[in-house]
Formats: structure tokens, sequence, C-alpha cells
């Protein structure tokens, strides 16, 4: 492993690797917005509620709301110290409010009404969580030359609460009362806030007084992100990769009432498609010391663009569990490269705003893709759901072009290799 910059060799690196380790994992089991809630929310919505596939799409498009204007958590995040702890400050207050919001849905039963209202605070206030982490992340991985092993990192961590959620929360939705998701993802938010009480030298010491940390007032801030350049491939290649029409609730459908497969069914497969992710991430952890980002971003998307093409062939429940494991290995170099790519074209002082603009991205186009994916399924009779997957595949192919937008000298690097300055004033 490279000696990361900064003050630090392989032994600070490593620390630095634990501890985003511990946190990403705790992060990605206590947000609101993941399987373990999510699934459990959409069987109430379908199975109890009596949703259509339209009506649950769009509660979860309603109820994504302050993670489509994540940006402007980002903007908080980059702008205020709170207890003046910075980013440690916002685990602090706000996991703990998460967690009171996801005990307030679990007591009061369940309505339509209640539990988007429930779901809109929790996912307000997590949407702090997320940005002192996401900030802190990419602050981290510039200073240190390492967005690469943090993506992989990132990405290895933030998989297990992913699968460990696809196969708790279908178990759940077969066995438990669905109250006990919410318990559990309770409980997480509690833990995050005590993880905050650590402070590690490795990831904390002097972070917030070098050069990429140093910002300017508001409206300069805001300038400077719009004409930063960088800025708009990273966030527009997200945009993509997440706009998978035929990838949620068509495929929750698809897999239910015309296959006659159990709700379980669903959950298990994107547990395996979600697993199988992860040794490709592994594979970018090795790779992004050795070969440039430019390489591993060309070579991911080829090899993601025709990714669901295989779910046009399932005919039964069985099929459509095997083929989640070719599936999910075709989009992993893809997904940790394009995290990379964000890491790096986040503008100094504006970690937090970036990464949070990338997050309301990817769940904004995760909710309009299964909206519209719905809308095609619906109206494409018998031959819906092959439609469905025709309009991702296609869409994944936009991705190739907007790869040789962004600023090659930014891209021509591996990770640990030191490259250009980035202009605060904007260019790159």
């Amino acid at each position: 492993m490279p000696a990361a910059t900064g003050g630090t060799g392989s032994e600070g690196s490593d620390r630095t690797l634990l501890y985003f380790g511990w946190l990403t994992l705790f992060i990605y089991l206590a947000t609101p917005a993941g399987y373990l809630i999510d699934i459990q929310t959409s069987y109430l919505l379908k199975n109890e509620l009596h949703a259509s596939a339209t009506q649950i799409s769009t509660f979860r498009l309603l109820t994504g709301i302050p993670v489509y204007l994540a940006f402007a958590f980002g903007l908080a995040r980059d702008h205020w110290n709170p207890l003046g702890l910075r980013d440690r400050g916002f685990f602090l207050i706000f996991a703990p409010v998460t967690a009171a919001a996801c005990i307030g849905m679990a007591l009061s039963g369940f309505s339509f009404e209640g539990l988007a209202v429930g779901m809109l605070l929790a996912m307000l206030s997590s949407r702090f969580v997320a940005a002192a982490y996401q900030g802190l992340v990419a602050l981290v991985g510039q200073e240190k030359l390492m967005s690469g092993r943090l993506s992989a990192l990132l990405n290895v961590v933030s998989s297990v609460p992913v699968v460990a959620g696809a196969f708790a929360s279908g178990y759940v939705s077969d066995h438990l009362a669905a109250s006990q998701a919410f318990f559990l993802v309770a409980a997480f938010n509690v833990l995050i806030a005590v993880l905050a009480l650590w402070k590690p030298e490795s990831v904390f010491g002097h972070a917030y007084e070098k050069p990429e940390a140093r910002g300017g007032d508001f409206f300069a801030n805001v300038r400077r992100l719009v004409r930063h350049r960088a800025v708009y491939p990273a966030v527009l290649i997200c945009f993509l990769w997440n706009f998978a029409p035929g990838a949620a609730t068509p495929l929750q459908f698809y897999l239910t009432n015309e296959l006659h497969a159990s709700d379980s069914v669903y959950s298990y497969y994107n547990g395996i498609f979600a697993l199988a992710f992860i040794p490709t991430f592994v594979l970018y952890g090795y790779l992004c010391k050795r070969v440039s980002l430019s390489k591993l971003l060309w070579w991911g998307t080829i090899v993601a663009v025709p990714q669901m093409i295989p779910l046009a062939f399932i005919h039964s429940a069985n099929l459509a569990l095997v083929l989640a494991a070719p599936i999910g290995l075709m989009g992993g170099i893809a997904t940790a490269a394009y995290l990379d790519l964000a890491m790096r074209s986040c503008p100094p002082g504006l970690q937090g705003t970036l990464m949070m603009l990338v997050d309301g991205v990817f769940a904004l186009s995760a909710r309009a893709g299964d909206l519209l994916g719905s809308w095609i399924y619906n109206s494409g009779a018998a031959q819906g759901f092959t439609y469905c997957v025709i309009a991702t595949t296609v869409v994944y192919a936009l991705i190739l072009p907007l790869i040789a937008l962004a600023p090659k000298e930014l891209i021509a690097t591996r990770d640990g290799e030191p490259g250009p300055e980035v202009d605060a004033r904007g260019g790159t």
C-alpha cells in the first residue's frame, strides 16, 4: 500500500480505513432509506394498505424529498460547526433525532399518511448525518490521496448492511411484525452517536486546517461550485447510473405477480445482487493503486452497460436468484469508479456540498427511474418488464460519452499518486 500523504504513513492509512469502516457500517444500517425500512414499507403499502405499483413508487418519490435536496444539507455541513465539533457535532445531534422518528413510526400504527410523515421526518434528520459523513470521507480522501481506497472500502462495507437488510427484511416480512425494523434502525442511529465520541488523530488531526478544507463565504462557495467544471460529468454520470427503470418496483411486481414468487424472493434477489458486488469492489481496491481512474471508468462502464439484460430472460423465481450474482458482478467496478470520481471532483471546502449533491442525485434518479419503470411496466402488458430492461440498458450506454467530458488531469492518476492542484476559484 502506498504511503498516504498529509503527514501519515501506511499505519495512519490503516487507522483511517478502520475508522471509516465502522462509521460506514453504522451509517448504512441506520439510514431510513435503507433496504430494511424501504422494503418493509413497500410490503406494508402493498399487502396491508393495498397500494398499486404506481402508488408505492409515488410514496418513495415523495418521502425522498429531503434526499433530493441533499445539497442544501451539504452546504449546511460546509458552513456550520455544531457544538464546535464539526462533523462529529452533526452525528451527536441528528442521529438521536432520527432514532426518535423511527421509534415514533413503530409505536403509532401504520397508515399511508402516518408512514409518509414519519419517513419525511426521519429522512430530514438523517440527511444532516449523511452530509457530515460524506463530506468527511471526501475531505480525507483528497487530503490523503486515497479516494480510490476509500471508495472500495465504503462500497464493501456498505454492501454488508444492504445484504443483511435485504435478507432480514424478507424474513421480517414473512415472520415478524414490521415495527421491529423501525426499532432496529433506531438502535443503529444511537450507535452512530456513540461512535461520534471517538476522535482518531489519523482522521481528524488538522484535517480542517489543510487547503482542501478551506472555503469562502456562502455566496462565494456557491459561485465556485457552479464554475467547477469537474462537477458536471461526475453528477450526470451518477444520475444515469442509478436511473434504472426495471430494477425496483417493476421487478418486485414481476416476481410476485407474474412469476408467483413470495415477497421474500425479491428481498433475497436484492441480497444476492448486492453481495455479488463485493468481489469487484475488492478488486477495485487493488486496481486503483495500479491503474489510472480514467481506465477504470472506461472498463467499468463498458462491462456495466449490459448489466440488466439477463433480467429480460427470467421465467422463474429460482432463475432470478441465480442471475442476481452475475448481474451484480458486472456493476462493481463502475460503482466504485463513479464514487472515486465524485470524491476527486469536490472543490476545496465544498466536499459536503458536492457529495450530498451526488447523494441527492442518486436518490432522485432512482425514484424517478422507478416511477418511469412502473409506468412502462403497467402500460406494456405482457412485455412491460422487457421494455423496462431495454430502457435501463439505453440509459447506461449514455454514461460512455460523459466519461470523455471529465477533466483528463483529474482522472489520469492512480490512487496515492499526486495530481494537479485544483483551482479553488472554479477550474481544475
